[in-house]
């Protein structure tokens, strides 16, 4: 049998790196393969050797299969292993792999072209007698027809589609047509087919998957199932393994039916078998992944298996290591996923340059990421920053562990998804089980203006002394380069007794008396009110103090300009202090997003892949005007007010960044 040697990872981010982590305790060399904009990746410099394949366009990197083929025979790999995503469920890049003489880390092509499209799957799986909802493909004008008679709500799939791309549920006939075409359009531009298909919605249905493992002779077994059903955007954003809604007689029979498919197909690698099941307990057989899943460490954190290393066994040539009845749950296991997005906004990506970057470090966590503190979050790819893993004797257990090390991932510079989770997490839904695919949909409204809330509770006096006392005790080495900014008294040589310093307080200016302070006490008039603050300690991005008989602990950076991000009891604030000289005599603490009416900017960098007006178009306010592509999702860009288009500025397929001015209006005609 072949012995693995060396192993191209022919992916990026987070999952090269947890491949390239089993490979290492196997004792096989890794190669990485990276776009230009990817060679400051964690995964670049984690392999043994890393080859650059392209700029920045997926089509020339991560999809281009003929360099990532050439890359694997020069630097002599004996497999490779694709992740998920891109290239690994593509039969073709099966076969260039078998005929380069490489072994492929995955299933055979059978598999992937059957199980690869939805509408393959559901014919075979329908053979097994294995429920699953009705759903059809067909033309635009077919697929309209059927939906009608269906009846609404339907849901849109792209037929080669997987990870939540090119998914949309559609209420009434009204809004079918212009769905039916973006939804064709993303599977076009996501997975290169641009076949769109109908189906049944289960109304507030759980989405449960089951992990199998199969080998190249005859076996299959499962490894226990994992609740997904907590997502937005049709993609999953916490996973636990057991699920807490399955009785013990239902998940026996999901498993069995997932080892049923995988015996049926030949199935000789890991792969995942997805369902949804409703009020009752009846589940319905959804698509299978042939490939290893995003979630697939809350099961590897139960069972113990790494499927990973399975999957490089299999590969091998070696039979299935375990049986059915080796396999064992033991704990509850939870996931959730850090993106670079704004759930107060639609969940809109974040993409840029973190300016502080702290993981948490607690026992019993795991952390799969494929950043580093000085990491910058593209907007070519997808918006995951890593996921997050915590394992506990319970459910209980498992998710006070998962919000007390929530609570201490701090991330600066961008928005994420942290505080959304947080509060998730505590509420009354996630605690007793009472949530379905729909929950992000129905109560993202009401857990940011808790957040809003929370936040709004915490006294501006808190951030504002201890953003203070950081800068007021500053050590040269502690500084962001290589000299301390001087603020306006020490350079004009003029000092006095009572010092007054302005503070921006997000978009307050807060006059702040300082009658006097030591290197651990403080003295502060906020607001006419006095404070007394005891230092604890002070490095270049944390400060403990007293105030007001409460500890606090604050973590602290700057950007370019000097704006601060001060982020306290689960909450950031932004902060400056104008008297502070700014390497730039130009920049602006709080002019960050200049609003023009008679201008619509670029929300985040990204792709345009539609323009919906021209000039001479009149528009309304909320009338979508172009669809900008970023972190692999689709984004409207909306007409602030009522106006005319006086000029279109950009091109379909420009790359655009930040605050790029799109259109330019002008005023109606009365």
């Amino acid at each position: 049998m072949p012995v693995i040697q060396k192993i191209l990872i022919a992916n990026r981010g987070e999952i090269a790196v947890r491949v390239i982590r089993t490979a290492r305790k196997l004792a096989i060399k890794t190669v990485a393969v990276y776009s230009a904009i990817d060679a400051g990746s964690l995964h670049v410099s984690f392999a043994d050797e890393a080859y650059c394949i392209g700029e920045v366009e997926l089509s020339e990197t991560y999809l281009n299969i003929p360099k990532i083929i050439e890359v694997a025979v020069r630097s002599k790999c004996d497999a490779v292993h694709p992740g998920y995503g891109f290239l690994a469920e593509n039969p073709l890049f099966v076969d260039a792999c078998h005929q380069a003489g490489l072994i492929f880390i995955g299933p055979d092509t059978q598999a992937m072209k059957v199980m690869g499209n939805k509408i393959k799957a559901r014919a075979f799986v329908r053979e097994l007698n294995i429920p699953m909802t009705d759903g059809v493909t067909g033309t635009k004008e077919e697929l309209e027809k059927t939906a009608a008679r269906i009846g609404f709500p339907v849901l849109l799939k792209a037929a080669a589609g997987g990870g939540g791309k090119g998914m949309r549920v559609v209420y009434q006939a009204a809004g079918l047509a212009e769905a039916i075409e973006s939804t064709s359009r993303q599977a076009k531009a996501y997975f290169g087919d641009e076949t769109v298909y109908i189906e049944r919605y289960i109304v507030e249905p759980r989405h449960i998957e089951v992990q199998i493992l199969g080998d190249n002779f005859g076996n299959v077994i499962h490894l226990f199932e994992r609740e997904c059903s907590i997502q937005r955007r049709y993609q999953k954003i916490i996973e636990e393994s057991p699920s807490p809604t399955l009785t013990p007689a239902v998940r026996a029979r999901m498993g069995d039916a997932a080892v049923a498919i995988g015996k049926a197909i030949g199935y000789n690698n890991a792969g995942t078998i997805e369902f949804l099941v409703d009020k009752n307990l009846d589940f319905y057989f959804l698509e299978m992944n042939t490939r290893i899943q995003v979630e697939h460490p809350v099961t590897e954190m139960v069972t113990g298996i790494d499927i990973v290393e399975e999957q490089i066994v299999v590969a091998s040539g070696n039979p299935l290591r375990m049986r059915q009845e080796d396999v064992r749950q033991q704990g509850h296991a939870i996931e959730c996923r850090i993106y670079a997005e704004d759930p107060a906004n639609n969940f809109q990506p974040s993409p840029g340059v973190m300016t502080f970057y702290r993981e948490p470090e607690l026992p019993g966590i795991r952390i799969d990421s494929g950043i580093g503190p000085k990491t910058e979050i593209r907007s070519s790819f997808d918006p995951m920053i890593c996921k997050l893993v915590v394992n506990g004797r319970d459910r209980h257990e498992a998710t006070q562990l998962m919000l007390q090390a929530l609570n201490g991932y701090i991330i600066h510079g961008i928005r994420t998804n942290i505080t959304y989770l947080v509060k998730l997490l505590q509420g009354n839904a996630f605690v007793t089980n009472t949530i379905s695919t729909r929950f992000c949909d129905d109560h993202t409204a009401a857990l940011v203006s808790e957040i809003e809330k929370e936040r709004a509770e915490i006294p501006p006096y808190v951030p504002i002394a201890g953003y203070l006392m950081v800068t007021l005790n500053r050590q040269p080495e502690r500084v962001r380069g290589s000299e301390v900014k001087p603020n306006i008294w020490e350079t004009i040589g003029y000092w006095r007794n009572l010092m007054t310093i302005q503070v921006m307080f997000d978009d307050q200016a807060f006059q702040v008396n300082i009658p006097g302070y030591s290197r651990t006490r403080f003295f502060f008039e906020i607001g006419g009110k006095s404070y007394q603050a005891t230092l604890g300690s002070c490095s270049a991005h944390s400060v403990e103090f007293t105030i007001n008989h409460h500890n606090y602990i604050a973590y602290v950076s700057e950007d370019q300009d000097d704006l601060a991000s001060l982020t306290v009891s689960g909450h950031t604030f932004r902060l400056k202090r104008p008297d502070l000289l700014t390497e730039s005599v130009t920049a602006s603490a709080f002019d960050l997003t200049g609003h023009d009416n008679n201008q619509v900017t670029s929300p985040m960098p990204g792709k345009v892949i539609k323009i919906l007006v021209q000039a001479g178009d009149t528009v309304r306010k909320g009338d979508v005007v172009m669809i900008i592509e970023a972190m692999k999702m689709e984004n409207q860009v909306v007409s602030p007010r009522e106006a005319v288009v006086r000029e279109v500025f950009v091109s379909v397929n420009d790359r655009v960044e930040s605050s790029k001015v799109l259109v330019e209006f002008e005023d109606l005609e009365i």
